[in-house]
């Protein structure tokens, strides 16, 4: 996050998610280690290699940490990530394997936003029974 919230500051947050997506491909699709999908991920994207830095700095980590209270402050300190605001309300997830795709991911969203939009709607949630699968064909 560290190296993601330096790309943003210094190219805009039009590089945020393309560089997201790129660590999280090689992260977890490729198990590449933190060094070397941080390195590849910048250079997918013709990002300077030098942000890679920022990894080990704390130079943003007063941004980090504020942006880690903000999602508290909205969704409550009894879950984790990913949190999700829509209109104002915030909750955790939704946490998905496979993520879905096309008309099923729009389904899934159009759910979420009625969930968000239900007066008093707190919590849905069972245990995982599978691990994370990765669609290598994006």
């Amino acid at each position: 996050m560290r190296v993601v919230i330096a790309a943003r500051a210094a190219h805009g947050d039009e590089v945020v998610k393309p560089l997201y997506d790129a660590l999280g491909t090689r992260i977890h699709h490729r198990e590449e280690g933190y060094d070397t999908a941080i390195a590849g991920a910048l250079a997918d994207l013709g990002l300077p290699a030098e942000l890679a830095d920022a990894a080990t700095s704390d130079a943003h980590d007063t941004e980090l940490r504020a942006s880690h209270q903000r999602a508290i402050e909205l969704v409550g300190d009894d879950v984790g990530t990913p949190v999700v605001a829509v209109d104002g309300v915030a909750f955790f997830g939704p946490v998905v394997t496979p993520a879905p795709k096309g008309e099923a991911a729009g389904l899934l969203w159009d759910g979420c936003l009625l969930l968000a939009r239900t007066p008093g709607f707190y919590e849905l949630k069972r245990s995982r029974t599978q691990g994370p699968i990765f669609d290598t064909e994006d």
